[in-house]
């Protein structure tokens, strides 16, 4: 599988093959604690004489690489939640780009659930460092190679659009929160405008133009949506209104919401709809190391034949 440094194809045409390719429409989700690590195997690093961060951080690269050796096979994506590594630190942001190495080696996209949102200079920034990297007086520093990102669209379009700018030229993507899976979404998102509508309706037509402008040919846009599987009452009116937007569909599972609701995300064809589970799939087993593993491959699997369904 292509990455997003080969800069080889779109971002909708590289998402639509690698679904066809791995017959997957599975995300799974690390968001590791280092208080909740599976237990370690014979080949963990030694912690022994390091500081807690490099001690956290190298357990945390150890879990994250047996979660995916587990579960690669079920699924097309990892989505690494980029604070879970960042609060430990240094060390923490090394174990990020070496999972995401990992992920890549075993055939997986690696989307990064970073959720920025700055103003535009902030936020060219913040694309450098997820993206293609950053350019010095001393030579070019690179990024770390998402193939997609999330952002947040709370300061507007001038906000979105530093990382649509730098994700597009290297076939990588760009996930705008618009209606999330998270129980405060109803705080803003579900409050009315000045036209009737709720605000994700506002947002979701700023996703569908950002798309269209960025890619005007794709079948699937460059940009896509997060759309929380806890409110599948919206994803009809949101498929409506970005007819070629890739959803990102967080909530299966832990937080609720159901596989079998959101046959609507689907509708467009391979590459439309991503789910993404996290604890259901890390967390499904208990005991020893094999016997999570074991769960959690289970886990995705099922997942990725309910999908199936969906798709088909």
């Amino acid at each position: 599988m292509t990455t997003a440094d080969d800069q080889s194809g779109s971002f909708g045409g590289r998402l639509a093959s690698a679904v066809g390719d791995r017959r997957s429409a599975v995300v799974v989700g690390l968001d590791p604690d280092p208080g909740r690590l599976w237990p370690t195997s014979g080949s963990a690093p030694d912690p022994a004489g390091l500081d807690p961060a490099r001690s956290a951080a190298l357990a945390v690269v150890d879990h994250c690489r047996r979660v995916l050796e587990a579960t690669a096979d079920a699924c097309v994506a990892v989505k690494l939640q980029s604070a879970s590594f960042e609060r430990l630190g240094a060390p923490g942001v090394e174990a990020l780009a070496t999972v995401a190495a990992f992920a890549r080696d075993v055939g997986l996209l690696v989307i990064v659930d970073a959720k920025r949102g700055d103003i535009d200079v902030s936020a060219a920034s913040y694309a450098q460092a997820l993206l293609g990297g950053a350019p010095t007086p001393w030579g070019h520093v690179p990024g770390l190679g998402a193939d997609a990102v999330t952002v947040a669209p709370y300061m507007g379009a001038d906000s979105v659009q530093p990382f649509i700018d730098a994700a597009v030229p290297r076939g990588a993507g760009t996930f705008v929160l618009v209606r999330t899976s998270n129980p405060g979404a109803a705080d803003l998102q579900e409050r009315p405008t000045a036209d009737g509508g709720p605000v994700w309706e506002h947002v979701a037509r700023l996703v569908d133009a950002l798309g269209a402008a960025a890619d005007p040919g794709a079948g699937i846009a460059p940009v896509g949506a997060v759309v929380g599987a806890t409110a599948p009452d919206r994803i009809l009116r949101l498929r409506e209104l970005m007819p070629r937007t890739p959803f990102l569909l967080p909530g299966v599972g832990a937080q609720g919401g159901r596989v079998e609701d959101l046959a609507p995300a689907f509708a467009p064809g391979p590459g439309a709809a991503l789910v993404t589970a996290s604890r259901s799939i890390v967390g499904a087993g208990d005991g020893s190391p094999a016997r999570r593993a074991a769960a959690a491959r289970a886990a995705a699997e099922a997942l990725r034949e309910q999908a199936a369904r969906l798709a088909s």
